[in-house]
């Protein structure tokens, strides 16, 4: 049975050196990081305490502790509240284990977006709306069977590792915020047969995976190499869609007048047809 907590709590602890910490180094580790009584030192808490958090059997731990155990690790907002979901894991939902449904308001948002490549993005990283010109670069309507997962585009679609000009960097952050929406939704069925495929057809995935990075994905930049205007470099705004908790809005930009936006202007050209947003 997976410890998701005790995993990510020893890979967090193997990334920082005693030093860091003012610890002596006691010469050469058998592992590297700081060792679990290390860590119960410097949060305050008793050693028996710490293993069995480790070992998942420490109860309802306190915000004290966990934001103790936080500090010690060095861990960013992402990771502290990513360690809050394992500590204390939140009572499952029937909420998105069924078809998601992106609302009309939202969807003629999409409509009246015809200059910015828009799409919203669901659990588990279904791509579930899109406007014309995020067909157009995405291409979304014309995946295979009608899927449109983010996540297994990216690993297992031959294509993303030419699509995405930093594929590494996709991929690495692909699986960080998987790894969050994991954290937040334990016993999704349908996440764990998607974590499940991709750890079986992908080596990639199955090494980021066991890295356990958890990340947020609010904004950044987009390189994108489109098979028929070329290179394409993108910012992306990830937007919440209020009343739907589980569901983003993200919006592609490119600065006026740059090669991008050129080029964005060719494909809308090319696709100005007065289609509306799809759904998935």
């Amino acid at each position: 049975m997976e410890n998701s907590l005790g995993d990510f709590l020893r890979s967090r602890r193997s990334r920082i050196q005693p030093e860091e910490v003012g610890l002596p180094s006691h010469g050469r580790r058998r592992v590297p990081g700081l060792r679990r009584e290390e860590v119960a030192q410097l949060a305050g808490v008793s050693v028996d305490y710490y293993v069995r958090l480790e070992q998942g059997r420490g109860g309802s731990a306190s915000d004290a502790v966990l934001d103790a155990v936080a500090r010690v690790l060095r861990l960013d907002d992402v990771e502290a509240a990513h360690l809050r979901s394992l500590a204390r894991p939140p009572k499952p939902s029937a909420a998105g284990r069924g078809r998601q449904q992106v609302r009309e308001g939202t969807r003629l948002l999409l409509d009246m977006m015809a200059g910015v490549p828009a799409f919203v993005v669901g659990r588990r990283m279904e791509v579930l709306a899109w406007n014309g010109l995020a067909d157009a670069v995405h291409g979304y309507s014309s995946r295979p069977g009608g899927d449109t997962n983010g996540a297994r585009q990216v690993f297992l679609d031959p294509a993303a590792r030419e699509f995405y000009v930093q594929w590494e960097a996709v991929a690495a952050e692909t699986v960080a915020y998987l790894r969050r929406d994991a954290g937040l939704h334990p016993e999704d069925p349908k996440l764990s047969a998607l974590v499940g495929e991709l750890s079986v057809r992908s080596e990639e995935f199955r090494r980021l995976w066991a890295d356990h990075q958890v990340r947020e994905k609010s904004h950044g930049v987009k390189l994108i190499r489109h098979p028929l205007v070329g290179e394409l470099d993108f910012g992306y705004e990830t937007l919440g869609v209020h009343g739907s908790p589980e569901q983003l809005l993200v919006a592609f930009t490119a600065p006026a007048g740059s090669p991008t936006a050129q080029k964005l202007a060719l494909l809308a050209s090319w696709t100005a047809d007065g289609s509306p947003a799809r759904v998935g």
